[in-house]
């Protein structure tokens, strides 16, 4: 196996002018740094990262944190992340939380004992345990989807995308107009889209039936049986529904579905996410779009500079939206 060595020798220079051409750092002359080049290429060399890492003290790896692995948000954060760090030789190693606080915790201290030069969160809460384990954390940590604290974040604009959803049903004629959300332990998901919900019924001084109002967890078959508990427990049933996901709106048009009830001539739905299978059901799903790509690109951007200590300030980054208007409306 060909070592550092023998390509210092082959290429008649020093084994720390070899070292520097590999790193990119320090003075080697055109001359010589053509040579070393030129070697590497014809013997194939390629350095030992572990050697590498414990020369320079990185690891070029860095931890992503995702809430549940599974999921289409996921793996388009994923690539958007990916494909930034890799552009500056760096490598991602993915953790799935499952939507489990203490395996967020387990694995910011898992990471942390892998050396990691950064770890970015894709988070769904802020409680009081997972702040501390990250202040406990000493290397630089970004997070995605909420305002953590302390901590420089990429956010979404759920409270304005939620607001213009439900204005988009009231502008076209609905005034009873359903909701289905999940636990406000989630301050973007459910609590910002919750609250942003109840200020436009407000601001159009439009009643709320609690019945209308129904909780689920973030999947299909949640977002069904809401949809049939709305249904069931209403005086006068919705005209609209407004879901914070696709999933969940998904599920409440496969609950309406199963009821006879039909989309959008008796009931228009909207949820958030602009997923792939938004535009593959029937009738086609009215969605918001995130730009998760985008999201997660903007989100390794921070981390590059907090690792190279461009900025040493906390940062706040708002995305931005774009409804998009499907069958599922009327």
């Amino acid at each position: 196996m060909v070592t550092i060595n023998d390509i210092a020798k082959l290429s008649g220079v020093s084994r720390t002018t070899v070292s520097r051409v590999l790193n990119n750092s320090g003075y080697v002359s055109e001359k010589a740094k053509k040579r070393v080049l030129e070697v590497i290429k014809e013997t194939g060399y390629v350095p030992s990262e572990q050697a590498k890492s414990l020369r320079t003290k990185k690891s070029k790896v860095i931890g992503v944190i995702l809430p549940k692995i599974s999921t289409e948000t996921s793996s388009r954060v994923v690539d958007g992340i990916d494909r930034e760090l890799s552009n500056h030789g760096y490598h991602i190693l993915l953790a799935n939380a499952n939507l489990d606080t203490d395996k967020e915790i387990e694995h910011f201290k898992l990471l942390q004992s892998r050396r990691v030069d950064g770890i970015i969160l894709v988070a769904t809460n802020i409680e009081d345990r997972l702040i501390q384990t990250i202040k406990d954390v000493n290397v630089p940590v970004v997070a995605l989807g909420q305002d953590v604290p302390g901590v420089s974040s990429v956010l979404y604009d759920d409270y304005h995308a939620a607001f213009d959803v439900t204005s988009l049903f009231i502008k076209r004629g609905h005034k009873r107009i359903g909701f289905i959300g999940v636990d406000e332990t989630d301050r973007a998901v459910g609590y910002e889209r919750k609250k942003a919900y109840f200020d436009a019924m407000e601001k159009a001084r439009l009643n709320v039936d609690p019945a209308w109002v129904q909780k689920g967890v973030f999947d299909i078959e949640s977002g069904e049986k809401a949809m049939l508990t709305m249904l069931a427990d209403s005086k006068e049933a919705p005209t609209a529904i407004f879901a914070v996901t696709d999933r969940l709106a998904i599920g409440a048009m496969q609950a309406l579905k199963k009821k006879g009830i039909k989309i959008p001539e008796e009931m228009s739905v909207m949820g958030i996410g602009a997923s792939d299978l938004s535009k593959y059901v029937t009738p086609s799903l009215s969605t918001v779009d995130y730009y998760n790509e985008k999201a997660g690109t903007e989100t390794a951007k921070l981390m590059i500079e907090h690792i190279k200590n461009i900025t040493e300030m906390t940062r706040k980054l708002s995305m931005s939206y774009g409804l998009i208007i499907r069958d599922s409306l009327l």
